[in-house]
C-alpha cells in the first residue's frame, strides 16, 4: 500500500484533540455525514457539511490512492414537517420527498460535490432499525412501553462520551417530556406509535415509526459496517443526535464504536443569528444561482474560514471569492498547457484539520509565483478544475426546449474540434434532465458520475445545466 505523502490529521469531537488519522482497514476508507430532513428546500448553511466533509472526501482520495473511499449521506424521509407539508399542500409524502430530495441532489451538484457512494433513505431502512431495537432489547438497553421502544440511557456507562455532557448535569437541566411510560426523563424514542391517518409500519410493538436518531445507527450498519472511520455532521447535531447515534449502535454491538472519528462543522451565520429555516433568515443555493453567482463561488466563499469556526455569510464574501477565481482563470489562461501538480505546502496546510484558510493562502501564494501547474493541482483537491481552453460561462435552458451550447474561450490557438463529444454530451445531458424529471436520481447520478470520469464536470442551476472540461 501507498502511504500518503503526509499524515492527515483532525480534531476528534470525542477525543477533544486532532489525532492523526488512520484507516481501521488496509483497502477501505468509511465516512458518513448527516444528510437533511426533505420537507423543503435547504439552506445555504445546510451545504457547509456537505462542502467540508466533500474535500475531506477528496483529500483522502488524493492521500491514500489504493484505497477505497465509501461514503454515504442520508435523507430523512419521515418526519413531522414532513407530513405536515404534505397535509398542508394535499401532496402525498413521496411527492414531498421526492421534490426536496430532487433539489438538494441538484444544489450539491452545482457546488461541485461529489455525489456519495450511497444516499440511503430512513424508510428504506426499517427492517434494519427494527432489528436493533430488538438487540437492544435482549441486551438491556432498551425497553418497550405503550407502544413506544425507548433507550435507556442509564444503562450505557458511556453516555455522553462524544458530547463530554456529564449525565446528573443533563437531567438536572433537561427540558426533555417527562412521559409515563418513561423510565427516566433522558430516555430517547427510537419507535413511536402512529396515529391514524399516519405513515407507518408493523413492528413488533405495534404500528408505528422510528425516532430520529435510530435511523443513522441503522443506515451507517446497513451501508457502511458496524464501526466507520470518520462520522461527520454539523456542530448542533453533537448532542443530542450523535450521542443517541453513538450510544444505541455501541450498546447493539456489544461495545464496537460507531466512528473512530467524530467532525463537527461551524454555523453558518445571516448577521446576528445563526441561519435557520425557523428564524427565517436563510438565503438558498438557487436563489444565489439565480443572482448569477457561480456554484464554484459560492463554494470557495464557504472556505474562507475553518470549518470548525463559524462563517458569517455576506456578499462581501462572495465578491472576494469571485475576485480570487477571477485572477486565477487569467493566469491559467495564460499557461493552459502546464501540467498540473499538488504543492506539498498546500498539502500540508489542508492535512492539518482541513485547513482551507491556510491552504488558500498558499493558492494565492502559487498564484503569485505563476507557478500554474501547482495551482490547478492543488486547487483540484479543493473541487476546483480549471481548463484555459474550454469553459462554459452562460447557463443553458435544458428542459425549455433548448440544447446546450459548447463554447469555447479564445484563447489565442484555435483549439481542437470537439464538435462530436459535444453532441454526445448533449445527448447524455439531456438523458439525465429526463431522469431527474421521472425522479430516477440514481440514473441521474449514474450519468454525471460517468461524464465526471471523462472529465466532463456539470452545474445544475435553476436555468438548466451548464458543463466544462476539466
Amino acid at each position: 500500500m501507498t502511504a500518503p505523502s503526509t499524515d492527515i490529521r483532525l480534531y476528534d469531537t470525542a477525543a477533544r484533540e486532532k489525532r492523526v488519522f488512520a484507516p481501521a482497514n488496509s483497502d477501505r476508507i468509511t465516512m458518513y455525514v448527516c444528510g437533511p430532513t426533505v420537507y423543503s428546500r435547504a439552506h445555504i448553511g445546510n451545504f457547509r457539511p456537505e462542502i467540508v466533509f466533500d474535500i475531506l472526501r477528496r483529500l483522502l482520495i488524493h492521500q491514500y490512492p489504493d484505497h477505497e473511499i465509501v461514503t454515504a449521506r442520508n435523507f430523512t424521509d419521515i418526519d413531522d414537517k414532513i407530513m405536515d407539508r404534505a397535509r398542508t399542500e394535499d401532496r402525498t409524502i413521496e411527492d414531498v420527498t421526492a421534490e426536496a430530495e430532487g433539489w438538494y441532489r441538484d444544489d450539491a451538484a452545482a457546488l461541485g460535490c461529489l455525489a456519495p457512494t450511497f444516499a440511503p433513505r430512513a424508510t428504506e431502512t426499517i427492517g434494519e432499525m427494527i432489528a436493533m431495537m430488538e438487540a437492544l432489547i435482549a441486551r438491556g438497553h432498551a425497553y418497550a412501553a405503550e407502544g413506544h421502544v425507548l433507550f435507556d440511557v442509564a444503562s450505557d456507562g458511556d453516555y455522553g462520551r462524544v458530547s463530554h455532557r456529564d449525565l446528573d448535569q443533563m437531567v438536572a437541566g433537561s427540558r426533555v417530556e417527562v412521559a409515563p411510560y418513561k423510565k427516566n426523563a433522558h430516555d430517547f424514542v427510537m419507535w413511536k406509535p402512529s396515529a391514524e391517518g399516519q405513515p407507518g409500519w408493523d413492528s413488533p410493538w405495534g404500528r408505528g415509526r422510528p425516532g430520529w436518531h435510530l435511523e443513522c445507527s441503522a443506515m451507517i450498519e446497513k451501508h457502511l459496517g458496524r464501526t466507520i472511520d470518520i462520522h461527520g455532521g454539523g456542530q448542533d447535531l453533537i448532542f443530542p443526535h450523535h450521542e443517541n447515534e453513538s450510544a444505541q449502535s455501541r450498546c447493539a454491538h456489544d461495545g464496537a464504536p460507531l466512528a473512530n472519528f467524530w467532525l463537527h462543522n461551524g454555523f453558518l451565520s445571516f448577521g446576528k443569528d445563526k441561519m435557520s429555516k425557523s428564524v427565517g433568515n436563510v438565503v438558498t443555493v438557487d436563489a444565489l444561482l439565480a443572482a448569477g453567482h457561480r456554484g464554484e463561488t459560492i463554494r470557495l466563499a464557504m472556505l474562507m474560514a475553518h470549518y470548525r469556526q463559524p462563517l458569517e455569510w455576506t456578499e462581501d464574501l462572495l465578491v472576494q471569492a469571485k475576485a480570487t477565481l477571477d485572477r486565477w482563470y487569467r493566469l491559467i489562461e495564460k499557461k493552459p498547457a502546464a501540467e498540473a501538480s499538488v504543492d506539498l505546502e498546500f498539502l500540508d496546510a489542508l492535512s492539518n484539520d482541513l485547513g482551507t484558510p491556510a491552504a488558500l493562502a498558499r493558492l494565492s501564494s502559487l498564484a503569485r509565483s505563476k507557478d500554474v501547474g501547482a495551482l490547478k493541482g492543488s486547487a483540484a483537491i479543493l473541487g476546483f478544475n480549471f481548463d484555459a481552453q474550454e469553459r462554459v460561462r452562460g447557463p443553458h435552458a435544458l428542459g425549455q426546449g433548448q440544447s446546450v451550447r459548447h463554447q469555447q474561450r479564445i484563447s489565442g490557438a484555435s483549439g481542437e474540434n470537439h464538435g462530436a463529444d459535444v453532441a454526445a454530451i448533449d445527448s447524455l445531458i439531456s438523458e439525465r434532465t429526463a431522469a431527474k424529471a421521472a425522479r430516477d436520481f440514481a440514473t441521474a447520478d449514474r450519468i454525471r458520475d460517468e461524464l465526471a470520469a471523462d472529465g466532463i464536470l456539470l452545474e445544475d442551476g435553476p436555468n438548466g445545466t451548464t458543463w466544462r472540461r476539466t
